[in-house]
């Protein structure tokens, strides 16, 4: 198989590989943006036209191609768009409703301009639809590299390959018809899929790194609970700078970077941010109301070698989700680490709760 032949399935393979990648995320986190993002590169992934009209022998009608194989590009374009909002944001604003509905309207009368003698330049008909098509992987692949993920190289793949990708794209109207630059635009964009496939498998299926846990820390296993984080550092030490540790917590973001060990894993339990915010120590920024999704997180690391895990933000996620599903979170969280033979240290104050929201906690946790 000479190089020529090899660049078709490799661009498929990575096309689906992409796919399936953002699928498994948007399944795992149950996140709009997400969802959106998966219909846009499935549509890619399909890309009706080449693997299943063509292979069945069915050929479009040449006055409807003009149009049809346009359209593609614009719904990818909204949908990556409208997505890349959703991990920016977490909601679509009125003003982005306003922006994507006119955005819509425009790819409308273009559309329909197609049918016509207006566009009767193929490089003015392809304008509209390269400039949309690159310019929403571009911005979908800046908000990846600023909002979502984090700065580990081969995660950086993930939004430097589509934006690379749509850079390619927006010079599609004048590079197509170059003959000597067609072959090498087709094996340029096959590779910079290859690139966001590779980051986001990276992003998507291995976000932590194993860690060692040193033999001198002498922490004993089980489940422990005290008021304060002073109380802590009396009976155990400084438990933040030792490696392996998984913090649950609402501290400062800033003040967590300089105290902690570079090889802990931190939720920071906000509504402020989304997506991973540091590399080294790991910093998550994680929505109060997702704790199914912090569970399974949690669980990941411990299986990563994480065995020791810092609780203080019990009271706000209280107040999000409510006592019985906050502490449900929590006994689910200690018997996962029970089951690893790790620690889980709990800093709450017992006097904000009721007499029998106090004894369940003091019945799970010693003190």
């Amino acid at each position: 198989m000479n190089g020529e032949s090899f660049v078709p399935y490799l661009n498929f393979i990575s096309r689906w590989v992409l796919f399936v990648a953002v699928f498994y995320k948007a399944y795992r986190t149950r996140e709009k943006g997400w969802a959106l993002l998966t219909t846009a590169f499935f549509i890619d992934a399909l890309d009706v036209e080449s693997y299943i009209l063509e292979p069945l022998g069915i050929i479009l009608h040449p006055d409807a191609y003009a149009i049809a194989s346009k359209i593609p590009n614009f719904l990818i374009a909204f949908l990556l768009m409208w997505g890349a909002v959703h991990l920016k944001y977490g909601e679509s604003r009125l003003k982005h409703v306003v922006y994507i509905s006119l955005f819509s309207v425009i790819s409308y009368i273009w559309l329909l301009l197609l049918a016509t003698d207006v566009l009767n330049n193929p490089t003015t008909r392809a304008i509209l639809p390269s400039l949309a098509f690159g310019g929403g992987l571009i911005y979908v692949g800046n908000v990846l590299r600023k909002y979502v993920v984090s700065h580990h190289w081969v995660e950086m793949m993930f939004p430097w390959g589509l934006i690379l990708l749509g850079a390619l794209n927006l010079t599609y109207p004048v590079t197509r018809f170059i003959e000597w630059f067609a072959p090498i635009g087709f094996f340029m964009g096959a590779v910079f899929r290859l690139m966001a496939a590779t980051g986001a498998t990276k992003f998507v299926f291995y976000p932590l790194t194993p860690v060692t846990p040193p033999a001198d820390v002498k922490i004993p296993p089980g489940a422990y609970l005290f008021p304060t984080r002073e109380e802590v550092v009396h009976r155990f030490g400084n438990v933040w700078d030792k490696p392996g540790v998984i913090l649950i917590t609402r501290e400062d973001v800033g003040m967590l970077k300089e105290s902690i060990h570079p090889n802990s894993l931190v939720f920071w339990i906000t509504r402020a941010k989304e997506g991973k915010l540091e590399e080294s120590p790991t910093i998550y920024a994680m929505g109060p109301t997702k704790i199914d999704i912090l569970t399974d997180l949690i669980t990941r690391a411990i299986g990563q070698g994480y065995g020791l895990i810092y609780i203080d933000a019990l009271e706000y996620l209280m107040l999000e989700n409510g006592f019985e599903n906050a502490v449900k979170f929590l006994l689910n969280v200690k018997d996962r680490v029970a089951s690893a033979g790790g620690t889980i240290i709990l800093v709450a104050n017992l006097r904000t709760l009721e007499p029998r929201q106090r004894r369940i906690l003091e019945r799970e946790f010693s003190h």
